[in-house]
């Protein structure tokens, strides 16, 4: 899709596009981050069916007097579901790396998640690390010391966060989104980039089936 063609003479919905995927293990409230930060105060945190495959949505904010339409992509923490997630690194410039604090397994696979973006993501994509549920102290398995640890190994950011009482999940995102817009020059003449269309990837994917 031509945006430039598209917008010519008309005033552009958006200045930048972000393609932002979220990973990490099942049941650690992926999903439950993305509707939090969409949904702010309005959602109510309940229980989810895990994400099949790939959920998509799209959040526009405004950053720096510009504005910033985020697509986030859900990907299933599911083995079975590795070899699809792996395609939807392609053009993404964010990735959120998420844990449990409440079960150990989920942080001691960062390092696999992380492997993964090593070598199908593009090499200056931005990274966070985000250690959820922080509002279960009670049920803590890793310590805050542990994420930071790891996060400051791989140069890259980290936060705990929870969805269920909205702690730090705004500004996860909106950080992730900052750190991603500072990579582009100040400019007053600033054109849409790196357009994702969704349904072209699930195309390719399902092209790939036999």
């Amino acid at each position: 899709m031509d945006l430039n063609a598209k917008w010519n003479g008309l005033s552009k919905p958006f200045d930048y596009m972000f393609k932002i995927i979220i990973v990490g293990d099942s049941f650690i409230g992926k999903s439950s981050l993305v509707a939090k930060f969409l949904n702010g105060e309005n959602d109510v945190c309940e229980s989810r069916v895990p994400t099949v495959g790939i959920d998509f949505k799209i959040k526009t904010v405004e950053l720096n007097g510009k504005k910033i339409k985020l697509q986030i992509w859900d990907t299933a923490g599911q083995e079975r579901f590795h070899t699809i997630t792996t395609s939807y690194y392609r053009g993404a410039m964010g990735i959120m790396l998420v844990y449990d604090i409440t079960q150990e397994k989920t942080f001691d696979n960062i390092a696999k998640w992380l492997r993964n973006i090593q070598e199908h993501a593009n090499e200056d994509v931005e990274k966070m690390l985000l250690g959820n549920k922080c509002d279960m102290n009670d049920k803590r398995m890793v310590s805050t010391e542990r994420g930071q640890s790891i996060a400051r190994e791989n140069g890259i950011k980290f936060m705990e966060t929870s969805a269920k009482t909205n702690i730090n999940v705004e500004p996860a995102f909106m950080t992730l989104a900052e750190d991603i817009l500072k990579k582009y020059p100040v400019s007053n003449n600033t054109q849409a980039t790196n357009y994702v269309d969704p349904s072209q990837d699930r195309n390719k994917e399902k092209s790939k089936c036999c």
